[in-house]
């Protein structure tokens, strides 16, 4: 298998970097990866991780359950609990950041099309992007949404969409650079990227370490904080305007950390994980397992 070895930061290009954990990858193959961290940005990233034309088999397994729509287990039950409020709240933020009711957006990444299809109920013009062939079918039996693979992205026109959105797949992608140049062309020059993506400075990230689940590695490649993540759009032409706490991840990630800890009763020392994760939230949005993203593209003025 042909594994990407880095050498020099992908956000600042330095290479001083140092070995800070080792993770498992518990959800599929039980191999582990090494996380390095540049010690002159900050910036984490998973090293040796597949490349894109290998990583399939790692997302292969029943239980991936934004490919699958999965509701086996507790877990899985209450990530749909939530879905359903969530999607309501990323609307409304669509159209308060945009100031539209109506308009063209993209997401990125559409899973098995629950937010693109609310977006299409809201009134908006809908096109999603989403690698698995399984999740796009799913989205085309349910939703009727003509859902594009990958390559799709590479046939909008420049300044096609008043908003983009990327719900926890910023972190999935290879080509970073490429990908935030690409976006930002796709946007119109009243644009917003919405991005969300897990928070490794979080308060159960900082908890469980190795066995946080959102290092989820290997497809997680990047591991975001406030701090990079808003260095990653100064460098591509991006303004952050906006960030919003994720306040629900935090139940569902600590769940599965003590799931993958082997701890006894994990679902209750989650829950009581992610309450305190949630009460440390309110004080510090920064500290948020995960955090939405607000960035406008640059050259345009309020």
């Amino acid at each position: 298998m042909n594994k990407l070895t880095i050498n020099a930061c992908p956000l600042c290009g330095g290479t001083h970097l140092d070995k800070k954990m080792t993770c498992t990858d518990f959800y599929a193959s039980g191999e582990q990866f090494d996380l390095l961290q540049c010690k002159d940005c900050g910036f984490h990233f998973t090293q040796g991780f597949p490349v894109e034309k290998e990583i399939g088999k790692y997302y292969e397994t029943p239980d991936y359950i934004s490919h699958s729509d999965t509701k086996k287990g507790m877990m899985n039950e209450l990530y749909h609990l939530v879905r359903m409020r969530m999607l309501q709240n990323k609307a409304k933020l669509i159209n308060h950041t945009t100031g539209k009711s109506s308009g063209k957006i993209l997401d990125i990444g559409t899973g098995t099309g629950y937010f693109s299809h609310t977006m299409q109920c809201k009134g908006w013009s809908v096109e999603a992007i989403e690698k698995s062939a399984q999740a796009r079918a799913f989205a085309k039996k349910n939703f009727n949404l003509d859902v594009k693979d990958e390559s799709g992205l590479n046939n909008f026109s420049a300044g096609s969409f008043d908003a983009i959105t990327l719900w926890h797949v910023m972190e999935h992608l290879e080509h970073l650079d490429e990908t935030w140049e690409r976006l930002h062309e796709l946007l119109a020059d009243n644009g917003y990227l919405i991005v969300a993506v897990p928070n490794c400075s979080s308060y159960d990230g900082q908890k469980y370490k190795e066995f946080w689940a959102a290092y989820d590695v290997p497809r997680h490649l990047w591991h975001f904080t406030p701090d990079t993540i808003q260095k990653l759009g100064n460098k591509h032409h991006f303004t952050l305007v906006n960030y919003l706490p994720m306040p629900f991840d935090a139940f569902y990630v600590s769940m599965l950390s003590e799931k993958y800890k082997k701890s006894s009763f994990s679902f209750l020392r989650g829950m009581y994980t992610g309450a305190i994760a949630w009460f440390h939230s309110l004080g510090n949005k920064e500290k948020s397992s995960s955090i939405i993203y607000v960035f406008r593209k640059n050259g345009y003025e309020e």
